[in-house]
């Protein structure tokens, strides 16, 4: 079963520098990899075969809603696929996306709440976002089922 991956919301972007900074992934080979959720209690196993456009990931985007999942965004950035922001990711260091996304239930407040708390420039965190989205639009990645284990995101 394959499916392609609609794009994902803004916020994962960010939640994917997060994982990057905190080191919450693991390279396990060209294809795979395992990343931590913010609070440690979760791991996901993400499939990437960049040369057939095929992903997956046992993140709950990705399974149950049909988006890009941000271990999958974590992963292609490690690969050096998508553009990585340094700056950005060092102020979102320790970010408990988890927690922050079960309070406010709303991918924008959450957003709204990093930037302003972090001190954060808007425009300049939405412009790379934007390039993120516009290199994940072109790769019109599809979803080919390898795992059979699901984790919540």
């Amino acid at each position: 079963m394959s499916a392609f991956l609609r794009l994902p919301p803004r916020i994962k972007v960010l939640e994917a520098l997060g994982a990057i900074s905190d080191g919450r992934i693991e390279v396990l080979n060209d294809k795979e990899a395992i990343v931590r959720s913010s609070d440690g209690t979760r791991t996901y196993r993400v499939y990437l075969d960049v040369s057939r456009r095929e992903v997956d990931s046992t993140d709950n985007g990705t399974v149950h809603r049909g988006y890009i999942g941000y271990p999958i965004i974590t992963f292609l950035m490690i690969k050096g696929l998508l553009p990585i922001n340094k700056e950005l990711m060092e102020s979102l260091k320790g970010i408990p996306w988890k927690k922050l996304n079960e309070e406010y239930k709303n991918y924008a407040k959450v957003m709204e709440t990093v930037i302003r708390d972090r001190g954060l420039n808007e425009d300049a965190v939405n412009k790379y976002i934007d390039q993120v989205m516009a290199v994940l639009r072109r790769m019109n990645l599809k979803r080919v089922q390898r795992y059979n284990e699901v984790t919540e995101e």
